[in-house]
């Protein structure tokens, strides 16, 4: 399956989730929308996430992949409430990391509902030429 084929069918998903639950409370994980930018030192990921803070996202590398989730609920406050559809929101988000990035040195910024977490590359090394002698 495609990647286009994949979010079309995540689509129809939660067009059906939300069709069949509508306004009860529940919701199905929405996917934030990421942007990936390859600059020249460096890949870039911004991620839109209105409504959250750095306290409500989880970011960490494990075995090359990036991770982002979150886990969030609006439960916590009090009033008499006429409709509550944001009751739980959860993502998570996976990426797999291209060789060649220094991964201990990955940065996450969070501003305006907008994430941005660069990858910076590794310096390449350049091939050492070795000059070899003849045996006599």
């Amino acid at each position: 399956m495609n990647y286009l084929t994949r979010k079309n069918a995540m689509n129809d998903f939660d067009t059906f989730f939300d069709s069949v639950f509508g306004n009860w409370g529940v919701r199905s994980s929405k996917i934030p929308p990421v942007d990936v930018l390859e600059e020249e030192n460096a890949y870039v990921i911004e991620a839109e996430l209105p409504g959250y803070t750095e306290e409500d996202v989880n970011i960490h590398v494990e075995k090359h992949v990036l991770h982002i989730s979150s886990e969030k609920s609006n439960t916590e406050k009090e009033g008499k409430w006429h409709v509550k559809e944001r009751s739980y929101i959860k993502f998570d988000r996976s990426f797999s990391l291209p060789e060649g990035i220094d991964e201990d040195k990955i940065e996450a910024q969070f501003e305006n509902g907008v994430l941005k977490i660069t990858l910076p590359k590794s310096p390449v090394e350049q091939p050492k030429k070795i000059n070899i002698s003849f045996k006599h």
